[in-house]
């Protein structure tokens, strides 16, 4: 639920809309004390502050809302006349997340909105981090191998792969960072006496992002050179 705190009712019912269209459902309130009655019953998950009100400061408002616990990391963006700039450093300093000058943009409000609501919801629902690795295992994002269990898995859920396949994966991951050549590979995953030529290694990559649905992207391609699993 998102609050809209203006008193002009032109603006105030455009937003209203504009939101409610966008899957976003809002509620439009001209006055700080039909706001505050709404507070007290249900805290929203975003508010839009303008800065004149009839009958507070709208920076004010954003005072107290930092000040009481239910609202204190509620996402706050305030609009501002065009230009005021101590307007919109004086709500930075108080603890406002964005501001935006009027006039402004349906799209440009909607997007703005969007970021702030994926940043709190992150912020109130951290990624855990992942499990320190063990002895013989090797971590790209989110695929994870064992070398010890000569396995693979994407999010904790196993991926099969063929020997040739978790050889070539595990030399790479094992490698990170570093752009091995088809040759290196080649004598690492088949041995030197083998009399097959580098095409095959191509074949056991594009085989194994297939199998990396998703994640195929954890192989890379060096042109010219071979493949790299990227050390980020």
């Amino acid at each position: 639920m998102i609050y809209f705190l203006d008193d002009e009712a032109g603006i105030r019912n455009i937003v209203v809309y504009a939101l409610d269209q966008a899957g976003l459902e809002t509620l439009g309130f001209d006055s700080a004390r039909n706001f505050w009655d709404a507070i007290r019953k249900q805290p929203p998950d975003l508010i839009l502050l303008d800065i004149m009100l009839p009958d507070d400061s709208g920076l004010n408002v954003l005072k107290k809302l930092r000040a009481a616990s239910a609202t204190a990391r509620t996402p706050v963006m305030m609009l501002t006349a065009a230009g005021a700039e101590f307007d919109k450093v004086r709500g930075l300093d108080l603890g406002a997340d964005d501001y935006l000058a009027k006039p402004f943009g349906m799209m440009e409000l909607i997007a703005r909105v969007k970021s702030l609501l994926r940043r709190a919801e992150a912020a109130a629902n951290p990624t855990p981090p992942p499990a320190p690795l063990k002895e013989g295992e090797y971590r790209a994002g989110p695929v994870k191998l064992s070398a010890r269990q000569h396995k693979v898995w994407i999010n904790e859920e196993q991926v099969p792969l063929s020997y040739k396949e978790f050889e070539t994966l595990a030399y790479l991951m094992k490698n990170k960072g570093m752009a091995l050549t088809r040759d290196q590979i080649m004598d690492h995953v088949w041995g030197y006496d083998y009399d097959g030529e580098s095409r095959t290694v191509d074949v056991h990559i594009r085989s194994l992002r297939l199998k990396l649905a998703g994640c195929e992207n954890v192989v890379e391609t060096v042109r010219g050179v071979g493949y790299r699993v990227s050390a980020e």
